[in-house]
């Protein structure tokens, strides 16, 4: 098969399109023929090297960690799920992006979005599912997310407003009509948070979610009075607070949540530009600059 991947660590151009082997199926897995997947933080982390004492890979390494795609092959211990149909999901740390990837987690694609839109919502929606799971019940309390407008905090916000949360959300500028089209009250980052969302909210923040990994801990736990109130998906520094840290980790049951709400056409993940595999350089290059408003999507 056709498949991006790198021999060393280093920058964009150790990215090359080559033949590899076709991934063979776990009892537990799925094998897609993947039409698109999304870069991620992370991809970029880990093709530079700067990841490689905690997470080192097996090069050549193909990037990717989710992957939306055509149900290729099932693996026997698999149920409820036919070979043909549509879905996006998780893969392992690194090897989506190629003709075929394998998912461990996944969820069938809604009918309002597209390939490159369900290879948007994989990793993110997963993140932000969990994210929210570290906190109580939100009907009916106001949440402070920063970083709403990127596709984990996007995804966090639609959740949380779904779930009945009142959702104020920081993000630059140009990125509020966004987050207020979406329901969010925003505002800006940066110093003076806690006074801009007192005037916003005379009654407090219940809960805070972190997905820019910015430093703003120690702000949030001032807004919310307490580090229980708050959670991380983006700052490992978060622990040494008593801010609860939550990572991404391979669950169908997040992106079938996430799912339900695209096919009410409630979550519509956001793609900045899709590029096709050939071009996966330029689409690591896009991906790592930042401020791209939505993922950056491989086609395949």
């Amino acid at each position: 098969m056709q498949a991006a991947r790198y021999h060393q660590y280093g920058g964009p151009e150790v990215l090359q399109i080559e033949e590899a082997p076709i991934p063979p199926v776990p009892a537990n897995g799925i094998r897609i023929k993947t039409r698109a997947a999304s870069v991620n933080p992370v991809d970029t982390i880990l093709r530079a090297g700067r990841a490689q004492e905690l997470i080192p890979l097996e090069l050549p390494a193909i990037p990717g960690r989710d992957a939306a795609g055509i149900v290729e092959e099932v693996g026997e211990d698999v149920t409820g799920i036919q070979i043909g149909e549509s879905v996006f999901g998780l893969g392992g740390v690194s090897d989506t992006t190629a003709e075929y990837s394998v998912l461990t987690a996944w969820a069938n694609i809604p009918s309002t979005w597209s390939f490159e839109q369900a290879a948007a919502a994989g990793l993110a929606s997963n993140t932000a599912v969990r994210g929210l799971g570290s906190f109580d019940s939100l009907d009916g309390k106001t949440m402070l997310i920063d970083g709403a407008a990127g596709s984990v905090g996007s995804a966090a916000a639609t959740i949380a407003i779904s779930r009945g949360a009142k959702v104020i959300g920081t993000a630059n500028p140009t990125n509020h009509d966004f987050l207020a089209s979406i329901g969010v009250i925003p505002t800006s980052y940066g110093p003076g948070l806690a006074e801009r969302v007192g005037e916003i909210v005379k009654t407090g923040i219940d809960f805070a979610l972190d997905t820019a990994g910015m430093g703003s801990l120690t702000e949030l736990v001032k807004i919310t009075g307490a580090p229980e109130c708050v959670t991380t998906v983006a700052d490992q520094t978060g622990h040494a607070i008593g801010v609860r840290v939550v990572n991404a980790q391979n669950d169908s049951l997040t992106l079938e949540v996430a799912a339900a709400l695209g096919e009410t056409g409630v979550y519509l993940p956001r793609v900045a530009q899709s590029f096709p595999l050939q071009m996966i350089a330029e689409a690591h290059i896009l991906a790592q600059a930042g401020g791209t408003q939505g993922k950056v999507v491989v086609t395949i």
